[in-house]
């Protein structure tokens, strides 16, 4: 956890003090729509590596889209000013509870 809590770190600083040539900082600028078509993104790249990964492929190719995936998840925390500490705390609840399956919505059972 501690390579995220440097990255939030990092990307906070970027957005605070934009730098030339900056993946972060030109994120940042493009705004929240941009930030989130590119978790989407990621998102998809990480679905397709795993499932890619089952059938044989890397398992460098689904780490490193999982680390993408990572990175922009904290870009949009930090353009939202949600604090790393929240998800570890809501993550250190889920912990902590009991029975923790879901219930199934009945449009859920067919995705």
């Amino acid at each position: 956890m501690t390579e995220l809590v440097t990255l939030y770190a990092i990307a906070e600083d970027r957005k605070a003090h934009p730098a030339e040539g900056s993946y972060s900082s030109y994120l940042f600028g493009a705004g929240l729509d941009k930030i989130l078509k590119k978790l989407g993104e990621e998102s998809a790249e990480t679905i397709i590596a795993a499932k890619n990964l089952s059938g044989g492929a890397s398992r460098e190719d689904f780490t490193g889209e999982v680390c993408d995936l990572l990175y922009h998840l904290i870009i949009a925390l930090v353009e939202l000013e949600v604090p790393l500490t929240d998800v570890q705390a809501e993550l250190a609840r889920r912990a902590q509870k009991q029975g923790n399956l879901k219930v199934m919505r009945e449009t859920d059972k067919n995705t």
